[in-house]
């Protein structure tokens, strides 16, 4: 008999943990802190090469000690790590306060509390008003009578609205993590998706690790000075054996070579002795410079957060600095991506005037934001064209019972009824206490759109009643966005005179409002001033928003990112249905280019010559890697800043090369994962045109300076190997090789770098194209480069051969005895400290006590070191070669003089170079010092673009097919072209 075959399929639940992972997550934990940091830091082409500097010390015989390279990279090693350590415990930290957050479970009947990361999908949670749901969730009761609950997603899609759940299974009983309750005293709910599953998680894109320009610029000169290094070290090894082709020139004999090294095979001794001139000089390298960029980022971020300029009293919140490795990228931004809800405006609504019958009421008949004299309660400015404004009483408004036309009454009687407002007590927002008046808890309203709000707050303020008149007539009220409530109407008066409804939506859209009845929507305090100032210093401002392209149009001319004499270039649906996507662009391409291309070339190019670009109806990732990623990959490669205040904007926060989040109303995601945060959008001023321009400055200044004095240090060495018969002979004592970047000349340069303010803060604010000298990395080019190489060359020749003309057939001792070879080197090695540290000196614009402390300190304590060092017979020293060299030659008086004479000739031709250079070609920040330039304003062209709605959200991948597609299919028209009063205005209709 056959069995019945069953198709069993046998599935092992594995348990999901609700454990969320952050951007950018912990890296460290307690057992592989050293194995991992080490790993990570020895990836550094610097650290790997000192280290392997170091091996070779220890296995071969070398000219110098193991410890001149083992202790500057055990120092750089240990310096990097506690830096590293410390910035990962912090991430710890918020890990820890998002993932160990405690939340109600329901297990076998009772309210247990867990730490939310133990959340599991199938477990029953409670949730109580104003708290956060811990993952994704469903629905399952509520508190309510009718089944409902009020959510707020503020941290998720950046508006501030209440959303209505119901009980009933479907999509709209689901409940996203993320996501507060909100006017429900409870709810219990089953978790579905937990952890990096949930959508919040899935929405997020995958953080890249961001380098700075300046780093690129570092590793480019660090494989730059490393060929020099290898280039001279084979040069000496070559010349060695040259030398010793000549019988007459063999091996000197004080390096003591036994018979068996010298009977070894050619090669091996050859290369033997190409990685002995390598550890000679390996100096050439900084490996210091490294600790010391580390330290003054994390240093230097302090002034950021302690701006007092930066903090505001409403939050009681100071700017963060989340990442400190990207400071002076503030001073490099040539784009800025801005969200507008939230971030540019307010984000909330204000009643301002209504439009019924083609008459406009304000309240107290406001006109250009004066109560016009004689108004009274809710009166009507006469708004046909003409010069000027009156007040006619067509209808007052009060209560004293009956409208005197029906088209009023009924017109409030919709927006008292049409609306989701509902009560709330007081509560806190983000640390904002909301319905507080004179220290007295007092009801505010919620609602599920801003906009519903402001109209009752304005029936409010208004003193309006609704009363039902029992005439046996039914009428149904309606209220929505123009767009969904014009195609409906097939009668009655829409084009009414003296203002038709249509005119009344174009104007409220320029005025920055919302259709028939006006909502403004407030811009953040000097949000104005700040794009104003962002375009002068150069960057290019673009909005990136989902909202239609009247309302961000408005935005963007309240905030001044467009002007009147703006010449407007439109990109829609509506365009592309009468025209094919490549005539448009053809045509919108004759505007501003000059050559064609294919259909991404074109595009980019029109965008990237406008002066300012409004993206509309954009979603999330499309903000990231259509826009963003686009304009990064082009061919200049510019320097790219996100800016945004919700959730929706932390991929294109986390996209750009700089990311910034505001610590506003729609929760803190943005801030979270932002580079930097800050409280309000006017503080990103003061933030790039004073902070990253000051940074910017600074670590130029710290890197091009290591390079400098390094080259000075070791090429007198290089030279010194001429007159030793390339024995590879140190010219310096091991004490001042290991101590000349660690002690010597450290301190000065770390100090500079935090402090120095080459023009006053308060220049920069006033003139934004102060920015415009540092940009493009201007400060770190490659003909700079070469000129500081070239100086530290020079006074390396200076400091060599000054010194050997005055030793050579000189007595500089009174009873007749010479000078040796160490006393040779001291006196460069002198030399070369007291000229590294004036040249900084004579760099430094801004002095305080703390700088002379420092700089005139160094140069004491070097002094001090040395008379000690050769003033004492040190025991655990196997040599004492140095002992009384310092002071005998400070006891003569040619010597002293040699020491004056050298340096004033090593700093004169820089000091020529800068009083010539000021005086016949001054740069900007020169000139301003003495005579403010005259700013002009240039005609400008900007290029708006809408689709219809944010669903689309993959990049466009394959571009040309994907972004005819996306304009054919999503690219929408909001109607005609705006009808502003322009001086330039392209409609670019076929």
């Amino acid at each position: 008999m056959l069995q019945p075959h069953y198709n069993h399929v046998i599935t092992t639940l594995q348990p999901c943990y609700n454990h969320l992972l952050l951007l950018p997550f912990p890296q460290y934990t307690f057992w592989n802190f050293v194995p991992k940091n080490l790993f990570e830091q020895f990836r550094r082409i610097a650290n790997f090469y000192f280290l392997i500097i170091f091996l070779v010390q220890l296995i071969i015989d070398t000219p110098t000690s193991p410890i001149t390279s083992g202790l500057p990279l055990f120092f750089v090693i240990t310096v990097t790590a506690i830096k590293q350590g410390y910035e990962d415990w912090l991430r710890h930290k918020a890990d820890n306060a998002i993932n160990q957050c405690p939340v109600h479970e329901v297990q076998h009947g009772k309210v247990i509390r867990k730490q939310s990361r133990k959340l599991r999908v199938g477990d029953v949670v409670l949730i109580k008003e104003d708290e956060t749901f811990p993952c994704d969730l469903i629905l399952l009761s509520t508190s309510r009578e009718d089944g409902t609950c009020f959510v707020t997603t503020a941290s998720l899609d950046g508006e501030s609205v209440f959303c209505v759940c119901f009980r009933p299974l479907g999509s709209e009983n689901l409940l996203l993590r993320g996501a507060t309750l909100k006017n429900t005293q409870h709810i219990y709910a089953v978790a579905i998706y937990t952890g990096m599953e949930t959508k919040m998680a899935l929405n997020y894109q995958s953080k890249s690790q961001k380098r700075s320009a300046v780093e690129k610029s570092m590793n480019a000169y660090l494989i730059v000075y490393l060929c020099i290094l290898i280039s001279k070290a084979l040069i000496n090894t070559v010349l060695k054996y040259v030398w010793q082709a000549d019988p007459d020139k063999d091996e000197p004999f004080y390096n003591q070579k036994t018979d068996t090294e010298r009977q070894r095979h050619i090669l091996i001794r050859a290369f033997t002795d190409f990685l002995a001139f390598m550890v000679l000089f390996n100096y050439i390298i900084p490996v210091s410079m490294y600790v010391t960029v580390e330290m003054q980022k994390f240093l230097g971020s302090y002034f950021i957060m302690w701006d007092d300029e930066m903090f505001d009293e409403e939050l009681g919140e100071r700017a963060q600095v989340n990442t400190s490795d990207l400071n002076e990228e503030l001073g490099q931004v040539e784009y800025v991506f801005t969200d507008k809800t939230g971030t540019l405006t307010e984000n909330n609504m204000e009643f301002i005037e209504c439009c019924v019958d083609g008459y406009v009421y304000v309240p107290d008949a406001i006109c250009n934001g004066q109560v016009m004299p004689g108004a009274t309660s809710m009166d009507m400015i006469d708004s046909s064209p003409g010069p000027g404004g009156k007040v006619r009483q067509r209808a007052s408004l009060s209560l004293d019972g009956l409208y005197e036309y029906e088209s009023e009454e009924l017109f409030f009687r919709a927006l008292c009824l049409c609306h989701t407002v509902q009560v709330k007590e007081e509560e806190t927002v983000d640390g904002i206490k909301m319905g507080i008046h004179q220290n007295k808890a007092t009801s505010f309203y919620i609602s599920s759109s801003p906009d519903e709000v402001a109209l009752v707050e304005g029936m409010k303020r208004n003193l309006f009643l609704t009363v039902w008149l029992s005439t046996g007539e039914y009428y149904l009220f309606c209220k929505g966005a123009d767009s969904s409530i014009f195609p409906r109407v097939i009668s009655g008066k829409v084009d009414v005179a003296p203002l038709t409804a249509d005119d009344h939506v174009q104007r409220c859209s320029i005025d920055c409002c919302l259709t028939l009845c006006c909502l403004f929507s407030r811009l953040q305090d000097k949000a104005a001033d700040t794009i104003e100032s962002l375009q002068k210093a150069g960057m290019k401002v673009w909005v990136l928003t989902g909202d239609k392209m009247e309302t961000a149009a408005a935005t963007c001319y309240a905030s001044k990112l467009f002007r009147r004499s703006t010449q407007i270039l439109e990109l829609t649906t509506k365009r592309t249905e009468e025209q094919s996507l490549h005539d448009v662009l053809f045509d919108l391409s004759k505007t501003v280019l000059r050559h064609q291309g294919n259909y991404k070339e074109i595009f980019l190019e029109i965008c990237r010559n406008c002066s300012a670009v409004l993206c509309c109806r954009m979603a999330p990732l499309q903000k990231a890697q259509v826009i963003v990623k686009l304009i990064k990959s082009s061919p200049e490669h510019p320097i790219t800043l996100a800016i945004g205040d919700g959730a929706n904007d932390v991929s294109m926060i986390l996209e750009a090369h700089v990311g910034i989040g505001i610590m506003g109303k729609e929760g803190r995601q943005a801030a979270r994962n932002s580079d930097y945060a800050i409280p309000k959008f006017k503080h990103l001023k003061k933030m790039l045109l004073v902070h990253g321009h000051y940074y910017y400055i600074r670590i130029s200044e710290l890197v091009q300076y290591f390079f400098y004095k390094n080259v000075a240090f070791i090429f007198p060495q290089f030279l010194y190997q001429f007159f030793c018969g390339f024995s590879q002979q140190p010219l310096y004592d091991t004490a001042y090789l290991t101590l000349y970047n660690i002690s010597f000349t450290s301190l000065p340069i770390l100090l500079f770098s935090l402090i120095e303010q080459h023009i006053n803060m308060d220049i920069l604010k006033k003139d934004p194209s102060l920015y415009r000298d540092i940009a493009k990395n201007s400060l770190l080019r490659w003909p700079i480069f070469i000129y500081w190489t070239f100086l530290g060359v020079f006074d390396a020749v200076v400091f060599f051969f000054g010194s050997y003309f005055l030793f050579n057939n000189s007595t500089f001792t009174s009873n007749g005895q010479m000078f040796g070879n160490w006393t040779f080197g001291t006196l460069v090695f002198t030399v070369l400290v007291f000229t590294v540290t004036l040249k900084l000196a004579m760099d430094t614009h801004y002095w305080t006590w703390i700088n002379h402390f420092v700089i005139w300190g160094s140069l004491l304590f070097f002094v001090i070191f040395s008379l000690l060092w050769g003033g004492i017979i040190w025991p655990f020293l196997n040599y004492q070669r140095m002992y009384y060299v310092f002071i005998q030659m400070l006891s003569s008086g040619p010597a002293w003089l040699s020491i004056i004479l050298l340096i004033v000739t090593s700093l004169l031709p820089d000091v020529v170079k800068k009083v010539v250079c000021r005086a016949l070609w001054p740069t900007t920040t020169e000139r301003i010092q003495t005579k403010r330039p005259c700013l002009t304003s240039e005609q400008s062209t900007i290029f708006m673009l809408s689709q219809t709605s944010s669903r689309l959200s993959d990049p466009l991948s394959t571009y040309p097919h994907a972004l005819s597609s996306l304009c054919v299919s999503a690219w929408t028209c909001s109607g005609e072209c705006l009808q502003v009063p322009v001086d330039l205005h392209v409609h670019a209709v076929h």
